[in-house]
């Protein structure tokens, strides 16, 4: 068997702590299927659920809003694998120039994100000849979203601070969060463009189905022409209205359902992947994609003090060559956010642009800071391998 490198010796030990997680003295009940609702809500917010699965659901139409460009008709299109709140292959297309290393996202002729539909071909958007960089994204999992929302800022700053080893050092996406007008930490999204799931539900409304809302008031010009957007745009502005009764838009249930969704459920650990968990620490994978953090007191007692198994320390890396070249809220364009591995056996194909087909494909992939852990990766025997993978598709 090969020599493994020194760091994976000193991996070892550091699984001691997950131990009661992964051996019980009594069989835990079966998990939930993935898309379920968080266990311990109150009826109230079982009912909010529900609400908001519904709107998740509702496909647009041009006469409720929709357009006069979009990616698609709903949220459930593209948020469907292993159940509601999944990931999908599907990908959006983003653009811009970058000019002697300034990054221009071409905001006046429709950038950075391409809608690739409209309600008429009249309206129809194209990539812009301007364009030097573009790059396909397709749609992150959200399960589990309000745990991750309920982490504290405290702990990413605290992931921040730590000191760098093999090169790495993440970096915590400072932005302003457009739903309440504070200074905030970005976790949601490839960039970490957004801090809160009303802001992350808002813009996609906005940018991907065209639905108008309180937070995204204005419309997207189709390539930024402001007539041919008059031309098409029937519909009264906000089109996601607020009900005067509950007080809520749609925009708002989506986020609800969101914050409601439970975590993917996890696959009983064997031996062969309980190795494997050794091996992710050992390489250093857990330099990044950090196993758990806990949330912090909340109104909402499923969310409250909860450990959270996301594997992702939620800040940007410098990714080198994988990053998308795209500059979007505090990142550059090599960096990317961390992606939570939980539920990685749902969400295949993988990274951004899907190019990788396999989770092996994906770690050999890595560059910029994951370097180190898939050079160790790839000096890992067969057999490590295979059990590295079966416990990364175990959680």
């Amino acid at each position: 068997m090969k020599k493994l490198h020194p760091l994976i010796a000193v991996g070892l030990t550091l699984v001691t702590p997950f131990a009661p997680r992964l051996f019980s003295a009594t069989p835990p009940p079966p998990p939930p299927q993935p898309g379920a609702e968080l266990a311990g809500l109150t009826a109230e917010q079982s009912r909010a659920f529900r609400d908001g699965l519904q709107v998740f659901r509702v496909q647009k139409t041009a006469a409720t809003g929709l357009g006069p460009i979009f990616n698609n008709v709903s949220c459930i299109v593209c948020h469907s694998a292993g159940g509601p709140g999944g990931a999908s292959p599907r990908n959006v297309t983003h653009f811009g120039r970058n000019t002697n290393g300034v990054f221009d996202p071409l905001s006046t002729l429709g950038g950075s994100l391409l809608q690739n539909s409209a309600i008429s071909a009249a309206a129809a958007e194209v990539i812009p000849r301007q364009a030097n960089v573009i790059a396909r994204r397709q749609s992150t999992p959200i399960f589990g979203a309000g745990l991750i929302e309920a982490i504290p800022e405290a702990t990413l700053l605290q992931n921040e601070a730590r000191p760098s080893v093999d090169g790495i050092r993440g970096k915590a996406a400072r932005i302003v969060d457009i739903a309440s007008g504070q200074n905030a930490i970005g976790r949601f999204g490839w960039k970490a463009q957004q801090a809160t799931l009303l802001a992350f539900s808002g813009d996609a409304f906005l940018n991907e189905m065209g639905i108008t809302n309180r937070l995204f008031p204005k419309e997207n010009a189709p390539n930024g022409k402001a007539a041919v957007l008059a031309q098409f745009d029937k519909v009264a502005d906000p089109e996601a209205a607020v009900d005067p009764v509950t007080g809520k838009s749609e925009v708002d249930r989506a986020a609800d359902f969101m914050r409601l969704l439970a975590p993917p459920p996890t696959i009983a650990p064997s031996a062969s992947s309980v190795a494997g968990s050794a091996i992710f620490r050992g390489i250093g994978c857990a330099q990044c994609h950090v196993p758990s953090m806990t949330t912090g007191p909340n109104a909402i007692a499923a969310l409250s003090q909860k450990q959270v198994f996301l594997y992702s320390d939620l800040l940007l890396h410098d990714m080198g060559t994988l990053g998308d070249g795209i500059a979007q809220g505090a990142a550059g364009t090599r960096e990317m956010k961390t992606a939570p591995l939980w539920g990685l056996r749902l969400s295949a194909p993988y990274l951004h642009d899907g190019r990788a087909g396999t989770v092996d494909q994906a770690i050999r992939a890595h560059e910029g800071e994951g370097s180190g852990p898939r050079n160790r990766y790839n000096q890992l025997t067969t057999q490590q391998r295979q059990q590295l993978l079966d416990f990364l598709n175990s959680i």
